[in-house]
């Protein structure tokens, strides 16, 4: 099982078990981060694509650190005016353990079980 879940502006393909690396998000280390922007799930043989979401699909994630990327040097120049400028960037990201992939249909499927055994 896989989902396709949008943050930061950018989509991520992720299954439980994964661990991705998000720009910076707004979250402690060691606490739970919940992604509501589900844009496809893959469940074995079945395929939901959302409009532009799947509703009532979530996934789950724990943050394990914050931290930076490698350092990227960003160099400015301009031929014949004798201009040159150097700069370094590096990236804020947070390191996301994905834990679950939360469906609905999984409550709707073990209700209607438990109606069957009533009966």
């Amino acid at each position: 099982m896989y989902a396709i879940i949008e943050s930061c502006g950018k989509q991520y393909k992720v299954s439980e078990g994964d661990v991705v690396f998000f720009e910076k998000l707004d979250a402690e280390e060691g606490k739970k981060v919940n992604f509501d922007n589900v844009v496809l799930v893959s469940n074995e043989d079945k395929i939901e694509v959302g409009t532009p979401y799947v509703k009532g699909v979530k996934v789950e994630g724990k943050v394990v650190k914050h931290g930076k990327g490698k350092k990227i040097i960003v160099y400015k120049y301009k031929a014949k005016k004798n201009y040159r400028r150097t700069q370094g960037h590096r990236q804020p990201y947070t390191k996301v353990e994905i834990t679950a992939i939360k469906m609905p249909t999984a409550k709707k499927k073990a209700e209607k079980v438990e109606e069957k055994v009533e009966a």
